[in-house]
């Protein structure tokens, strides 16, 4: 075979440049054939396959768009202040805050010091969750039969382990997530009622108001009763923008974001970020 020897599989290796698969990072991301901004915009270009990962670091006033492709995708978010990973998403600050369980456009997504780390500017899908958090490596194995990274059926935390640990950050740094394009509603009994996808094409869009670290797994929502593992690609897509500011509707939409937003800007201002 031609990579029994190191040299045939260098050869080998080398010719696979400028092939591309279905789900893969487009680099540079200029190179994405129809970018949704400006010519040179765009910072991150990537298609996730279903099972698996991605992760970034993204500069304040980025705005990152995730579009479910095929109608079973299931995005896992995590986000982290990019310097201080201590600052990181709240989930129930989000929701407590907020007066608001259901995630959409003009949500703010929160830390645990009264600040925004990201705004959910757009969404066209409207079915996403900030209750179940994501999949686990026992419900996996329990459901699926394997619950690990390199499995047929591999686990949201479990990936999220492999994204956290190429930015410095370990088990200990996993928090609640949210998850976008698979939903679920509350009943008058508080159980749960998985409303699933919206269907292809969804798309939410988020503005980062702080420069954050960004974790996304790809994997089936735990509440899915689908018997067989279901993923499909999620888009991602980011490109340099502006954070939100004063005189913005967002800004002044509830008296929570405006405090909120006010507490981001009183931070960044004192770091002279801002």
């Amino acid at each position: 075979m031609a990579t029994e020897t190191t040299y045939g599989a260098r050869d080998h290796a080398r010719a696979q440049e400028g092939t591309r698969a279905e789900a893969m990072p487009v680099v540079p991301a200029s190179d994405w054939p129809e970018p949704p901004c400006e010519a040179g915009h765009l910072v991150w270009a990537e298609t996730v396959a279903g099972g698996n990962y991605t992760h970034r670091v993204l500069a304040r006033g980025t705005e990152l768009r995730l579009t479910d492709l095929r109608g079973d995708a299931c995005a896992h978010l995590l986000l982290y202040a990019a310097d201080r990973p201590w600052e990181r998403l709240n989930v129930a600050d989000t929701v407590k805050v907020q007066w608001n369980a259901y995630l959409g456009e003009g949500q703010l997504l929160l830390s645990d010091q009264g600040r925004v780390l990201a705004t959910v500017v757009a969404d066209t899908s409207g079915r996403h969750d900030a209750l179940c958090g994501t999949s686990t490596l026992v419900r996996n194995t329990k459901r699926y039969g394997d619950g690990t990274p390199q499995s047929p059926s591999p686990a949201g935390r479990e990936l999220f382990k492999l994204a956290a640990a190429k930015n410095g950050l370990g088990p200990r740094d996993l928090p609640p997530s949210l998850s976008f394009f698979q939903g679920v509603e509350v009943r008058e009994d508080g159980a749960l009622d998985f409303t699933g996808s919206a269907g292809p094409g969804g798309s939410v869009t988020l503005r980062t108001e702080q420069d954050v670290t960004v974790l996304i797994a790809n994997v089936p929502h735990p509440a899915d009763p689908r018997p067989d593992y279901v993923s499909t690609p999620l888009e991602v897509l980011a490109w340099r923008a502006a954070p939100t500011a004063p005189g913005d509707p967002l800004w002044d939409a509830t008296p929570e974001g405006r405090r909120a937003f006010l507490n981001t800007a009183e931070f960044l201002t004192a770091r002279g970020l801002a």
